[in-house]
């Protein structure tokens, strides 16, 4: 089976620093997607566009529109669409922001219905990160 990583980065630079100190002192070696077969797995996405830049400060539902504006261009990238989302994962950082997130993700997977998991942690990589989702997705071979 072929495996493909794409969007290779390294966390030490990832990061801006308009937040502050880096909080990442190691430095890990990581992708956005890899795609292992017709098998596409998927880095969290946040509030941080492709490009870095952070939207939705103090917004769960901007920071998830941005996640999954970013969750459709990633799977787009390396042959996938929203309809191959087989699981996702939702973490929010307060239980409160549940009905503003979940109200996002359904206009985004709208007549998907994948799997879904959500939790509610203590934090994110960044403080200013209040949600983020995992995906993963497996491509037809139709």
């Amino acid at each position: 089976m072929k495996i493909e990583r794409f969007r290779k980065f390294k966390t030490e630079k990832f990061y801006p620093s308009e937040f502050g100190e880096k909080e990442h002192h190691v430095v890990n070696e990581f992708s956005m997607v890899v795609r292992a077969g017709n098998h596409i797995f998927m880095r969290g996405q946040t509030g941080f566009d492709l490009d870095g830049k952070f939207h939705g400060l103090n917004d769960p539902a901007e920071q998830m529109e941005n996640a999954l504006r970013c969750v459709r261009q990633l799977l787009e990238e390396v042959g996938g669409k929203m309809e191959d989302v087989c699981k996702i994962t939702t973490y929010v950082t307060d239980r409160s922001y549940r009905n503003e997130v979940y109200a996002v993700i359904a206009k985004h997977f709208k007549g998907v219905y994948p799997v879904s998991t959500g939790l509610v942690v203590d934090g994110l990589a960044l403080p200013e990160m209040l949600v983020e989702i995992d995906v993963e997705a497996v491509v037809s071979d139709n």
